[in-house]
């Protein structure tokens, strides 16, 4: 081969010096980036790294990997709604909410719906459930509908109501209409959610979940029963309506019973059985092996002997949870359950009396303080003289004595406490006496966390 001929390209052939630059080049620049590399993992070890700050990443949990204790700990909230293979006990309601609303899916008038029982039946869980599969079934046969779920308790309003409602769908709809949260009325949130209905949807039903926590829940029943009939919108609107209180429909004006018609149902509250397979069904929100035989069952008893209050017991299974999380267990053990319970009970007081004055709250206080293991009455006269001390702990000024009275009422009507009236005998006259029906541990607990300056009185908090 001459010179000028160029190598076979069959054959083997040498390595340029361009190659063997691109090479070196190649190998720099891996190389740097292998040091690069390096340097990151060291960097997103070091304990100053916001990634790995430990007051939310405890150590060897650097690399992003889960707790020993959850697998996923969503199962257990609150908001979540579980798929069809775990709804326990709640077959025929199911059944019987679905046949009052399926005229939708044949482009019909669906029957409204009001749905009774004390908290933890189910009944929001059937009614999202039913509804988000109307709403899959009725698209399929392209008859265009949502659903849209309104928690009346946040929303206690007619205002808040519509607004709620207008925005939902703008949401679904993907609708570019842009609604102010605030500065109209609700016949302008109507309007709004009309116009988006109109457009988008030939069907819709309306979840108002403890609808009687509205102010003029009359006013909008009327309004969404009616909205048909009225001219506002060409499409079906269906109601389910929630309600705790027995005799919810039976306080609605005749006007409001005629436009809506309703079918009525009551849930009964789950017996222990069915809420521990309600537990069990979440039991994959921990790792295998972590639940310690017996919780299950202890949280369903207790829970059924209580309230049987399904969202309680869940509620506690996830606490127990995070108690154990909390204090790096290997397992969720009875004990966990035990602090569980109590802790949930402070949450539910706490969120009785976040709306009471700083006042009551040192009423409460009081009462917590006087009450002993043996949980006696006490007269009015007697935690009036002890909250002038508790006023003076905290450098408050204090209340009249009528004022207190009338707190002490208060709490009594919340559920807190209970006020007894009793004769004094002979020229003593009647006087009331009042004593806690909440532990007083879990009481004491709740107000200390609620109230700044009790919290200061306690270095932060009430161990129980």
């Amino acid at each position: 081969m001459t010179d000028n001929e160029e190598p076979d390209g069959g054959g083997d052939s040498s390595i340029t010096d361009q190659q063997l630059d691109d090479f070196d080049t190649n190998r720099e620049g891996s190389s740097a980036s292998g040091i690069s590399s390096s340097s990151e993992e060291i960097q997103r070890q070091d304990s100053n790294d916001p990634a790995n700050d430990p007051l939310f990443v405890r150590e060897g949990d650097e690399d992003g990997s889960s707790t020993h204790i959850w697998a996923d700990r969503d199962l257990l909230s609150i908001g979540t709604v579980p798929g069809p293979d775990r709804i326990v006990g709640r077959d025929t309601e199911i059944q019987s909410v679905a046949g009052e609303i399926r005229h939708l899916i044949h482009e019909s008038q669906p029957n409204h719906v009001v749905i009774y029982g004390e908290t933890g039946t189910g009944k929001s869980l059937v009614s999202r459930h039913v509804s988000d599969r109307l709403v899959d079934t009725a698209t399929a046969r392209n008859v265009p509908a949502a659903s849209v779920y309104v928690e009346c308790k946040k929303n206690n309003t007619e205002t808040r109501v519509a607004r709620t409602i207008a925005r939902a769908l703008s949401d679904k709809s993907g609708s570019d209409i842009d609604i102010p949260r605030i500065g109209l009325g609700s016949a302008e949130y109507y309007d709004y959610a009309y116009e988006i209905i109109d457009e988008y949807y030939d069907g819709l039903i309306v979840i108002l979940d403890e609808i009687d926590m509205v102010d003029n829940a009359e006013g909008l029943l009327h309004e969404l029963s009616r909205a048909r009939e009225a001219g506002h919108t060409d499409a079906y609107i269906g109601i389910i309506a929630i309600s705790n209180d027995i005799d919810f429909g039976q306080k609605l004006n005749a006007r409001v019973q005629s436009s809506m018609r309703t079918t009525d149902f009551v849930f009964e509250p789950y017996q222990s059985d069915q809420i521990e397979q309600i537990l069990e069904y979440r039991r994959d929100a921990f790792h295998d092996g972590v639940v310690q035989d017996g919780v299950i069952t202890e949280t369903a008893d207790r829970s059924a002997d209580e309230h049987g209050d399904a969202r309680k017991a869940v509620d506690v299974l996830r606490i127990a949870g995070d108690i154990a999380d909390d204090a790096d267990a290997e397992v969720v053990s009875p004990e966990h359950v035990d602090k569980a319970v109590k802790r949930a009970e402070v949450n539910r007081v706490k969120e009785t009396i976040e709306s009471t004055s700083p006042q009551s709250k040192l009423v409460l206080y009081t009462l917590g303080r006087l009450t002993g293991s043996n949980n006696r009455r006490f007269r009015t006269s007697g935690i009036y003289s002890q909250y002038e001390t508790t006023c003076g702990d905290v450098g408050a000024d204090p209340l009249s004595y009528d004022r207190v009275s009338q707190i002490l009422s208060t709490l009594a009507l919340m559920g807190i406490s209970e006020s007894h009236q009793v004769g004094g005998g002979h020229k003593q006259g009647v006087y009331l006496e009042h004593q806690l029906i909440k532990d007083k541990d879990v009481v004491m607990k709740a107000v200390v966390e609620s109230d700044e300056r009790l919290s200061e009185l306690h270095n932060g908090t009430y161990e129980i």
